[in-house]
């Protein structure tokens, strides 16, 4: 067919598609028909007009028709809702077991504050605090027992309420990354607190009236924190049981799972705020019935959307409920140490190499470090024993300086001081080691032979900076990141350079000084990344003023270790002992989790200098010229 016959023939209906294409009232099937008339005549027309504008014309105009019609389905908004009518309620069909569990552990905890409260009248105190007990004693003595509740300002309440439920609900999941540990306190926390809440009333004759009261909001509120443990369960399920995965790939999946759920309890955090905010602060004048009503109907919503429904779509899609998603996950590549990374690929790549390590310098971590650091700390504890009878300020930063003793109060201080100067070589020398050896399997032979050739080498290449970190008071150190990168890259070429130490020591220096801007931007990533890691766990916000009054924002290790101090005030009058001493042990696992990440930057910023200054990479890919194979080549290649 000769050309001008062909555009004569399908003229008008590629304008009918032009015109149809620009209308607001187009029809989707419409547009999904012309689409298969159209790439059949782009097929025709590069068969036989490939050099011709013809050809050009359909192609865009293809184009067009494609994005038409996956723009007119309205495929979003249907996506949307059959993520709410199926893909929800299998996932939590799915995580049943997880959610159940939770519900079960949190009765658990709750019968303990029961039990705990009938045997120990006081225990509401520990729990709950001396100014939360004696304000509600004086409210029932007034005739108003749930007076806490009401507010001049309801709006004002509304939002405080639903942020802070949001922020525990929320908590209660992220926590349970950490092998679920975290899940289990906060449940542990809230159900001891709800059991002791409602006996301290049941004893009161006041069961009733406070169940009425409470449970307006309750029904929501505490169902979303139990729902939200199940979540947490199932994301900490996938690093303790990654089946065919990696563990890391099998959080990955987990984390969408419990993520999902996440989602779905939000209205309910929000609904709960408001029946707080709006319901509960009304409660005297509300009839008995009513709030009954209330409290069984927002109990048949939780019950309908996460047990009846999920087991109704389970049955109705059985063929759903065994598909197991599998995650796009990207295939391992083997590090090229000699190459030239930007700031990005030293983070990308110091994580990536992290999670392939983790195991090997843990180890000796877990079986060397950690029981030096514990009797360190331990004397520490009891050369400051005074000291540690009272909370700080900013307590992250006091314990650090009881434990490591740059506070320098008294001799012991200074020969602590010394000593940790080795105990940080020692984890240097482990993550150097793993990243020496890497893709080898554990070896203690391997590691002792290295660490005798390099482990003094990598305590002085350490030594300025740690003289600088740990000397200097917490609120220099932000001067002090300025100072640091001098210093940066000193232990690392100390621990993976081949040279003679004398050499090594000056090469330390100068690399430092090359890579002083990535190092600047690194430690800044770093220090952001942990903050926002941290934050829901400790440290960033922990401040305290005065162990009486709450700290700024609290976390859950102010939780966990209120809840220590107020169990220990039962047994001892130094209690704040026992609350210090357990920060002191979380402060020591966050140091050996985050330390060797920083460490690894270290080396991969090592490896980037010595790229630039000596091309061993360079020199490598040389040596290969002529050689490769031209059948079997690499997309390296």
């Amino acid at each position: 067919m000769k050309e001008t016959s062909f555009i004569n023939q399908n003229k008008e209906k590629w304008s009918r598609f032009e015109k149809l294409y620009e209308s607001q009232a187009n029809d989707p099937e419409e547009l999904s028909d012309l689409y298969m008339d159209i790439t059949d005549d782009l097929s025709y027309a590069q068969t036989f007009y490939r050099r011709r504008t013809v050809r050009v014309y359909l192609n865009q105009l293809a184009q067009r028709v494609y994005t038409g019609v996956h723009k007119q389905k309205g495929e979003s908004l249907k996506k949307f809702i059959t993520v709410w009518k199926v893909s929800l309620p299998l996932e939590i069909y799915r995580s049943r077991k997880n959610l159940l569990f939770a519900l079960a552990v949190f009765m658990v905890y709750m019968m303990i504050g029961v039990l705990t409260t009938h045997m120990d009248p006081d225990f509401p105190r520990i729990v709950l605090g001396d100014g939360y007990v004696d304000m509600t004693l004086q409210n029932i003595q007034d005739g108003n027992p749930l007076k806490v509740y009401e507010t001049d300002d309801q709006m004002a309440m509304f939002i405080q309420i639903t942020t802070n439920n949001m922020k525990v609900a929320f908590l209660t999941f992220f926590v349970g990354f950490f092998f679920t540990i975290g899940t289990h306190l906060l449940l542990f926390y809230n159900g001891v607190m709800l059991g002791a809440f409602q006996y301290f009333f049941h004893a009161k004759g006041l069961l009733i009236t406070s169940f009425l009261g409470i449970w307006i909001h309750g029904a929501f509120e505490i169902s979303a924190i139990v729902l939200a443990g199940g979540a947490g369960i199932t994301a900490g399920n996938g690093l303790l049981f990654p089946k065919s995965y990696t563990r890391i790939q099998s959080l990955q999946l987990s984390t969408k799972r419990g993520l999902k759920i996440m989602m779905s309890l939000v209205p309910f955090i929000i609904a709960a705020g408001f029946l707080e905010s709006f319901v509960t602060a009304n409660y005297q004048n509300l009839p008995n019935w009513s709030k009954w009503a209330l409290i069984l109907f927002s109990f048949a919503v939780i019950l309908f959307f996460y047990v009846f429904y999920p087991m109704y779509v389970a049955r109705k899609y059985p063929e759903l409920v065994d598909k197991e998603e599998v995650g796009n996950f990207v295939q391992r590549k083997a590090f090229n140490f000699d190459k030239i990374r930007s700031i990005g690929e030293i983070i990308a790549d110091s994580f990536r190499l992290y999670r392939m390590e983790f195991a090997k310098f843990t180890k000796i971590n877990a079986l060397i470090v950690l029981p030096l650091i514990a009797t360190v700390v331990f004397l520490q504890d009891i050369n400051h024993y005074n000291l540690q009878l009272t909370e700080y300020y900013y307590d992250w930063a006091s314990q650090l300086e009881f434990m490591i003793g740059y506070g320098f109060r008294n001799t012991q201080d200074f020969i602590v001081f010394g000593v940790w100067t080795f105990i940080f070589a020692l984890i240097f020398t482990s993550v150097f080691w793993s990243v020496y050896t890497v893709g080898q399997l554990f070896s203690w032979r391997s590691f002792f032979s290295y660490a005798k050739k390099r482990f003094l080498p990598i305590w002085l290449g350490n030594l300025f900076l740690c003289v600088i970190v740990l000397s200097l008071p917490y609120y220099f150190l932000i001067f002090a990141i300025f100072l640091i990168p001098f210093f940066y890259l000193n232990a690392s070429t100390m621990g993976l350079s081949d040279l003679k130490t004398g050499k090594k020591f000056g090469l330390g220096f100068k690399y430092s000084q090359q890579h002083y801007g990535k190092t600047l931007v690194v430690i800044f990533i770093l220090l952001l990344l942990t903050a926002m890691m941290m934050q829901p766990i400790a440290l960033v916000f922990s401040i305290h003023d005065g162990w009486r009054n709450e700290p700024l924002i609290r976390d859950i290790l102010d939780m966990t270790a209120d809840f220590i101090k107020r169990v220990a005030q039962i047994f001892t009058d130094d209690y704040m002992i026992w609350s210090n001493a357990f920060r002191q042990l979380i402060y020591v696992l966050f140091m050996l989790g985050v330390l060797p990440l920083v460490i690894i930057t270290m080396a991969f910023g090592f490896y980037s200098e010595r790229e630039k200054t000596e091309a061993v990479g360079l020199r490598k890919e040389f040596e290969k010229f002529g050689k490769r194979s031209r059948v079997k080549e690499t997309n390296v290649d």
